[in-house]
C-alpha cells in the first residue's frame, strides 16, 4: 500500500472539564469551567495557535440522567453553553481555525437553523460547520411537546428532509448578488435570487433566506451517524464524519463502506473526511502516561459508571446486576444510538464485566482511547491514517487543560516531525480550504457553465 501523500486533519472536541467522566473531579479541572467563557475562549486561542483544524461542539437540547438516582453526580459535562452562541463568542477572538456546531433536525425548524448558521458563517469570515444529528433521547422529546422518542427511521427520514430545505436556502443568492450601486440606486441583482419553494412531507418554505452567501459558499456538513440510516445519508450529504471504533480493522471496514457509498452516489470520495474520536493520555513517559490514565480512572464512582453504561445503552436499566457480571445479551435494543449499542455489546463479548465495561468507556463514551508515550500514540494514528481508517482524527483531551496540554507538548511535535499534518500555517482562510473540500458552485453557476459548454 502505497504511502499517503496528504496530511491528516485534527478537530479538538470541547467539553466542559474534560471527555473523562470523572474529569471535572481531577485537581486540576475548574469544576465549573462549562458555564466560563473565559475557558472556552483560552481553549481555542490555544487550539488554533498548535495549528488544529477545527472547534466540535456537541449538543442536547433536554439534560440527559435528569430522572436518575445519581443525577446530582452526572450533571457536570451538560451544564454549559448553548453551542451557537457560544461559536459566536469563540469566532470573535480567534481567525483561522474552523468552527463546528451540532444542532438537532428533530427539535429545529430549517428556516432559523439556516439563518443561524449562515450567519455565523458571515461572522466568523467562512469558518463554520453544521453537525447535524437526531435527537434520539427522552428528556429532549419532553422539552417539546412530544410524549416520547421518534422511531429511528423516521427521525432519519425528517432529517434528510431537513438538510434538503436547509441547503436549498443557503443558495437563496448567488456569490454576486449585492451590487450596492449608489449611482443607479440598487442594492442587490434580483435575478441572483432564488425560492426555495420547498413542499414535502415535513416542511413548507418558500424563501429566500436573508444571509447572503458566506466567502466559503456554505457552511460545511458534518455528521456522526453510524447506523444504516445514518451512513446513507452521510454518503448523500456529509463532507465529515465524525466515527467512533475500537479497532483500526473495525475502522477501515467503516472507512471503505462510507466511501463507496459515497462514490456509488456519485460523489468524489475524497470530499467526504472521516475523522475517529480518540482520547489520549500521555506524557513524557509510557509509566507518566499510564499513571495519568490511572488517577481518573480511581476516581469514577461504581454508581457513575452504572449510569454511564446504562445511557449509553439507551437507558437500559442496570440496576439490578451485579457490577462483576457481565453484560446479558438479550438487551431490548433501544430508540438510541444504534451503533453505539453494537459497538458496547461487541466489546461485551470479549468477556468484560459491567464493572471493566464502564472504565474502558469512562475516557471517551465508546471512543478510541490511547495510553502511551509520544511516540506509541503517533505510531497507532499513523497506523490508522497509512491504513485508511481515518483522515485525520477528532481528539477528545480526558481533561482540560492538562489533556490538551500534554497532546500539544508531546504529540503534535512527534506528527510534524513524520510529516502527518502541516508543518506551517493554515492553506487558507476558511474551513473548507482547511480541510481540502471544494467550493460549492452555486446551482445557477453550474446550470450556466452546462448550457456555455
Amino acid at each position: 500500500m502505497s504511502k499517503r501523500r496528504d496530511t491528516l486533519k485534527l478537530g479538538l472536541f470541547l467539553r466542559a472539564t474534560g471527555h473523562h467522566v470523572a474529569a471535572w473531579r481531577h485537581p486540576g479541572a475548574q469544576a465549573d469551567a462549562g458555564i466560563r467563557i473565559e475557558h472556552y475562549q483560552a481553549l481555542a486561542r490555544q487550539a488554533e495557535a498548535a495549528g488544529f483544524d477545527t472547534l466540535f461542539l456537541a449538543d442536547s437540547v433536554g439534560v440527559r440522567g435528569i430522572d436518575s438516582p445519581v443525577f446530582d453526580r452526572l450533571i457536570a459535562p451538560h451544564l454549559t453553553f448553548e453551542p451557537l452562541t457560544l461559536l459566536a463568542a469563540l469566532a470573535t477572538v480567534t481567525r483561522r481555525i474552523g468552527l463546528i456546531a451540532t444542532a438537532s433536525t428533530s427539535y429545529s425548524e430549517p428556516y432559523n437553523l439556516a439563518r443561524q448558521f449562515a450567519s455565523l458563517d458571515q461572522i466568523s469570515g467562512g469558518r463554520i460547520g453544521w453537525n447535524l444529528v437526531t435527537s434520539s433521547d427522552a428528556a429532549s422529546a419532553h422539552n417539546f411537546g412530544g410524549s416520547g422518542q421518534a422511531a429511528h427511521a423516521d427521525r432519519y427520514a425528517r432529517a434528510r428532509e431537513f438538510q434538503q430545505v436547509v441547503d436549498k436556502l443557503w443558495d437563496s443568492w448567488e456569490d454576486d448578488a449585492l451590487l450596492l450601486d449608489r449611482d443607479a440606486g440598487l442594492f442587490l441583482d434580483r435575478a441572483k435570487r432564488h425560492f426555495t419553494e420547498h413542499r414535502g412531507e415535513h416542511f413548507q418554505v418558500r424563501g429566500p433566506l436573508n444571509v447572503l452567501r458566506s466567502p466559503q459558499g456554505k457552511p460545511v456538513l458534518v455528521q456522526a451517524g453510524a447506523s444504516e440510516d445514518g451512513r446513507e445519508l452521510a454518503a448523500a450529504t456529509a463532507e465529515v464524519v465524525f466515527a467512533a471504533h475500537q479497532s483500526l480493522h473495525d475502522a477501515q471496514a467503516f472507512y471503505r463502506d462510507l466511501k463507496g457509498r459515497a462514490q456509488a452516489l456519485g460523489r468524489n470520495p475524497e470530499h467526504l473526511k472521516i475523522l475517529p474520536g480518540v482520547t489520549i493520555f500521555t506524557g513524557a513517559s509510557e509509566a507518566a502516561a499510564q499513571a495519568k490514565h490511572r488517577e481518573l480512572q480511581e476516581l469514577v464512582q461504581p454508581e457513575v459508571g452504572r449510569e454511564l453504561l446504562s445511557g449509553l445503552l439507551g437507558g437500559v436499566d442496570l440496576s439490578h446486576l451485579s457490577l462483576d457480571a457481565p453484560l446479558p445479551r438479550d438487551l431490548p435494543l433501544s430508540n438510541a444510538s444504534r451503533s453505539r449499542q453494537e459497538l458496547i455489546q461487541k466489546l461485551a463479548d470479549e468477556g468484560l464485566s459491567l464493572r471493566q465495561l464502564y472504565l474502558r468507556l469512562a475516557g471517551a463514551r465508546g471512543h478510541w482511547t490511547l495510553v502511551g508515550s509520544a511516540e506509541q500514540v503517533v505510531d497507532q494514528l499513523e497506523a490508522w491514517f497509512q491504513g485508511y481508517g481515518a483522515d485525520g482524527f477528532n481528539i477528545l483531551p480526558p481533561t482540560y487543560p492538562e489533556g490538551l496540554d500534554d497532546f500539544i507538548t508531546f504529540v503534535l511535535p512527534e506528527l510534524r516531525r513524520r510529516g502527518l499534518v502541516r508543518q506551517g500555517d493554515y492553506e487558507g482562510r476558511t474551513l473548507r480550504e482547511h480541510l481540502g473540500l471544494p467550493y460549492p458552485q452555486h446551482p445557477a453557476a453550474r446550470r450556466g457553465q452546462e448550457a456555455v459548454a
